[in-house]
């Protein structure tokens, strides 16, 4: 529970309990602390038993993701399997889409006669590059 604090910043968060609490009611605030922790984890503990008897299936904390819950409990795989198709179509057009694109532009660059000439001339050197511009952060 305290894998991320060190002794230093549990000795401070002490420290600080005894000084709101004072050391007469520190001790009871700890034990209702306690208390109530105990009661949380006995409430989820019911309901995931009361979830799981009505639903027929075994219903743990980490299902309780609604997305979880419907893929794991309500969909049969046949019903996500239809219902990821579509998104699986589109989405291998797209990439054949994207591979044609590609390979037209690249074939644009590498074919003679576009964009190259045929003559010795040099082709003319690009200007140099700007700098980079520098925005007012404050401006904006």
């Amino acid at each position: 529970m305290f894998d991320n604090l060190n002794w230093w910043e549990i000795t401070v968060l002490l420290m600080l309990a005894l000084f709101i609490f004072g050391p007469e009611r520190l001790p009871k605030a700890i034990a209702d602390g306690l208390r109530m922790i105990r009661t949380l984890r006995n409430m989820a503990r019911n309901a995931t038993s009361d979830l799981s008897r009505e639903l027929g299936t075994d219903v743990r904390v980490e299902d309780l993701n609604p997305k979880t819950f419907i893929r794991k409990h309500l969909l049969t795989e046949e019903d996500e399997a239809a219902l990821r198709r579509p998104i699986d179509e589109a989405i291998g057009d797209l990439k054949k889409v994207t591979e044609d694109v590609n390979g037209s532009v690249n074939g644009l660059r590498g074919a003679p006669g576009r964009g190259t000439t045929s003559t010795s001339t040099p082709a003319p050197e690009a200007p140099a590059a700007l700098p980079p511009q520098r925005y007012d952060t404050d401006a904006t």
